[in-house]
């Protein structure tokens, strides 16, 4: 699975990466993700995170 972050529509809210630290960190004032493909085992959170995005801004391919 890949985690994709749309950082032009990042309001920074940083939810994913409370969510899913192994995938999604905060950079700066974006989301950036930092496991590419996700890691075994983190696939459900990796969905989480993007369902709990306010914007939804990431995809979970």
């Amino acid at each position: 699975m890949k985690a994709i972050v749309d950082e032009a529509a990042c309001i920074s809210c940083g939810l994913c990466a409370s969510d899913c630290p192994e995938v999604f960190e905060m950079k700066g004032e974006k989301a950036v993700v930092i496991a590419d493909p996700v890691p075994a085992g983190k696939e459900e959170a990796c969905k989480s995170a993007a369902a709990n995005c306010p914007v939804t801004c990431i995809k979970c391919e």
